[in-house]
């Protein structure tokens, strides 16, 4: 089953997936200039191709990303101003 929806960051929007997989989700929040994944993508391969991404453990559902914080994230992420520890809410704010 796939959830998708529209969030609001500020005064723009992100597109937030969630996928089931079994026993859990695929979790990504999409904005304009980056995204933020859940641990089953590889944050090695989104530094490969100079991707602006995070990466948030411990999450199953969108809700849940949403009160995330920043686990790890790539050099792009970080010439964003982007930080390890960070809210997501605040993450969305950016990359939208």
């Amino acid at each position: 089953m796939v959830d998708s929806q529209t969030i609001k960051a500020g005064k723009k929007k992100i597109r937030a997936f969630s996928l089931n997989l079994g026993k859990n989700n695929l979790i990504v929040l999409l904005g304009r200039r980056g995204y933020c994944m859940c641990g089953y993508l590889n944050l090695g391969v989104a530094r490969k191709f100079a991707d602006a991404a995070v990466k948030i453990t411990g999450v199953s559902s969108i809700q849940d990303a949403l009160k995330a914080r920043v686990h790890s994230l790539t050099p792009a992420a970080k010439r964003l101003g982007l930080k390890k520890g960070q809210a997501i809410k605040d993450v969305l704010k950016i990359i939208a």
